[in-house]
C-alpha cells in the first residue's frame, strides 16, 4: 500500500535546534555566572552534555524502530487517512500533547519507564544543560504512548515531527533566569515556572505539572501546582554520581536487583517493575504520594 500521500521532505528538527542550544547555553552560563546564582557546575554540565549526545546517538537506531513500528500499525490498522493539511497539524499538535502528558505521568508513576526518565530528573541543577540529560534507553519503549495517533490515521512523519517539536519547546523553560510570564501564558502553556515544580524534590511538587507545552492537561487530570515555595532540585533519594553510564542505567540495576533479591511471591516481585518508585513489598517504601499526603499532614493543606 502506498502510503507517501504526498508527504513533504520534514528535516530533523533536533538536529538543526543544536546550534540554538549550544548558543543558548552558553549564554545562561554567562548570565547566571555575573548574577552569581551557582546555577552550573563544570562536571554536571559535562554529564547532562554528554547524555543528551549520547541520546542524539542512539536516537539515531531508534528512531528507526519507532518509524517502523508506527508505520505498520498506520498502513495495517488505522481507522482513518488524516491528510497533509493546516488542520491536520492542528489536530496532530493537540493529540501529541495529550499523549506526551500521558507518557510523562505514567513514567513518574511506573517503575519500568521511571528506569528511562530518571535520567532527565538526576541534577541536582536546574538549566538549560538539564534539559539536554536525556535518557539512552527510553526511546525504545516510549513511542508505544503514540500508537494510538498512527491508530486514528496520523501519518508516522507527522507523528515524529510534532514529537521533536513538542522536545525543541521543552528546552527553554529549563531555566531560574524567567520567573513568571504573562498570566494568560502560564494558564495555557507549560513555562519555566511550572517546570521547575516538575523538576523539585519538595513533597508537594513531586508528580506534578507533567505538561509538554500545554499546561491545560494537568489541570484538567488533577496533576497541576502552582510554583510557591522555592523548588529543591534532583531525585528523592539522589544517586551522587556524573559518570554517565551509572546515570544512564543504575535505576535499571535497581529495579533488577529489588525484583530478583527479594524474598517474596512472584506477583510481588512484578510489582517492582509496576508500581511507582520507592513502593515495596513489605509495606516499608515510601512512594511519592505518601510523602505528599505526609507534608499535607503537617502543614495542613487539603489540595
Amino acid at each position: 500500500m502506498d502510503i507517501s500521500l504526498n508527504i513533504p521532505d520534514l528535516p530533523n528538527l533536533i538536529h538543526y535546534a543544536i546550534p540554538f542550544f549550544i548558543l543558548t547555553l552558553i549564554i545562561e552560563i554567562i548570565i547566571t555566572s555575573k548574577k552569581q546564582m551557582a546555577s552550573y557546575t563544570f562536571k554536571d554540565a559535562a554529564a547532562s552534555i554528554t547524555m543528551g549526545l549520547g541520546n542524539v546517538f542512539i536516537g539515531l537506531f531508534a528512531k528507526a524502530l519507532v518509524l517502523t513500528v508506527l508505520t505498520l500499525v498506520y498502513v495495517n490498522f488505522r481507522f482513518f487517512t488524516i491528510p497533509f493539511t493546516w488542520w491536520a497539524w492542528v489536530l496532530v499538535f493537540f493529540a501529541d500533547d495529550f499523549c506526551y502528558y500521558w507518557f510523562h505521568r505514567i513514567s513518574h508513576e511506573n517503575r519500568l519507564f521511571w528506569a528511562s526518565h530518571v535520567v532527565h530528573h538526576s541534577s541536582k541543577k536546574y538549566n538549560l544543560s538539564t534539559a539536554l540529560r536525556q535518557t539512552w534507553s527510553g526511546s525504545f519503549m516510549s513511542f508505544i504512548f503514540w500508537l494510538p495517533m498512527a491508530l486514528l490515521g496520523f501519518h508516522p512523519v507527522m507523528i515524529l515531527a510534532q514529537m521533536s517539536i513538542s522536545l525543541i519547546y521543552q528546552y527553554w523553560i529549563h531555566t531560574e533566569l524567567i520567573d513568571k510570564l504573562p498570566k494568560w501564558f502560564e494558564a495555557v502553556f507549560n513555562t519555566p515556572s511550572h517546570h521547575r515544580v516538575h523538576h523539585a524534590t519538595n513533597p508537594q511538587y513531586l508528580d506534578r505539572n507533567h505538561a509538554g507545552i500545554l499546561i491545560i492537561w494537568d489541570k484538567m487530570f488533577g496533576t497541576f501546582e502552582p510554583e510557591v515555595e522555592k523548588p529543591i532540585y534532583g531525585l528523592v533519594k539522589n544517586i551522587e554520581t556524573y559518570n554517565p553510564i551509572k546515570i544512564a542505567f543504575i535505576e535499571w540495576y535497581l529495579m533488577l536487583k529489588d525484583a530478583i533479591e527479594s524474598k517474596t511471591t512472584i506477583a510481588n516481585k512484578l510489582k517492582y517493575f509496576i508500581k511507582p518508585p520507592g513502593w515495596k513489598h513489605d509495606g516499608t517504601g515510601m512512594v511519592s504520594s505518601d510523602l505528599r499526603q505526609e507534608w499535607e499532614n503537617k502543614n495542613g493543606n487539603n489540595h
